[in-house]
């Protein structure tokens, strides 16, 4: 089973771009490892309170997981960066876990009603906007499209407003 590991660092003032490129760098080089799936690094937007830089990375399995963050490209990689940003912080993810940025998610149960709020509205805006246009396609077509629609809504639009307005929630005791 694929394993997701995020991992986020605040930059440390005046070290944006050299850490940017070094990462960029080290993005490519990382996928000689025969276990790393996928890489990809988030920016923070400009303007934003926090210079956060956030890095998602998928492996084959656990196994390839360990290899590739005990190997002596990973620890020379961490030397180096850690002279450029604050402590890093690492999350597995298992699942809606992607959508709650804190070092410790909140409790499934209110993953689940946080991601069921954003849900309900965005495939009720789907099918009264786009529902008539694509009513006489193939079934299949018809959900692939609806599917992918709604995945770009939740990802980058209504569920980076749910966690905000739900932030206290989310966060409290649960």
């Amino acid at each position: 089973m694929a394993i997701h590991v995020a991992i986020t660092r605040k930059i440390l003032p005046g070290k944006e771009q050299e850490f940017k490129e070094s990462l960029h760098h080290f993005l490519g080089k990382s996928f000689t490892h025969g276990g790393v799936h996928g890489a990809a690094m988030i920016s923070s937007f400009p303007g934003a309170a926090h210079n956060e830089i956030g890095i998602l990375r998928t492996f084959k399995d656990e196994q390839e997981r360990d290899f590739f963050y005990n190997s002596a490209q990973f620890k020379e990689w961490e030397a180096y960066a850690s002279t450029l940003t604050e402590a890093p912080v690492y999350r597995q993810l298992m699942g809606l876990e992607a959508w709650f940025r804190s070092p410790l998610p909140p409790p499934r149960w209110k993953m689940a009603i946080a991601t069921l709020c954003g849900v309900f509205p965005a495939s009720v805006f789907l099918y009264y906007t786009i529902g008539f246009f694509i009513k006489d396609l193939v079934p299949v077509i018809r959900l692939f499209i609806t599917g992918a629609l709604m995945v770009g809504l939740l990802t980058w639009v209504i569920m980076p407003l749910m966690i905000r307005i739900m932030k206290r929630w989310l966060q409290g005791p649960g």
